[in-house]
């Protein structure tokens, strides 16, 4: 498995870049393995984003809060996991997106 730091650079752009960094590594590299897994880490920031947006849209009915809770520790420990898979050399998709992209 190539490109380790690549990898653990898209999974941990959750804190500081999610939308641009997938999206630049994705153009960019054509490493086939990489290319799906900015794909899968891009997917998963936007739909992660929308329905954490949703869930603070709902929360004034209280509905919301443990939709809000729920996504919240998913959008932590989703990348969290893909870094330590990346570290190890172990491939990684990212829940429910991982089998939507390939």
């Amino acid at each position: 498995m190539e490109n380790k730091g690549l990898k653990i650079l898209v999974h941990a752009s959750t804190w500081f870049a999610p939308i641009i960094v997938p999206l630049v590594v994705y153009l960019l590299i054509s490493d086939r393995e990489v290319k799906s897994l900015s794909l899968q880490a891009l997917l998963f920031h936007v739909i992660i984003s929308i329905l954490i947006s949703v869930s603070l849209l709902f929360s004034w009915v209280l509905i919301g809060i443990p939709f809000l809770i729920v996504f919240g520790l998913m959008a932590i420990i989703a990348p969290i996991m893909g870094i330590l898979r990346a570290i190890n050399d172990k491939p990684y998709r990212y829940p429910i997106i991982g089998s939507l992209v390939d």
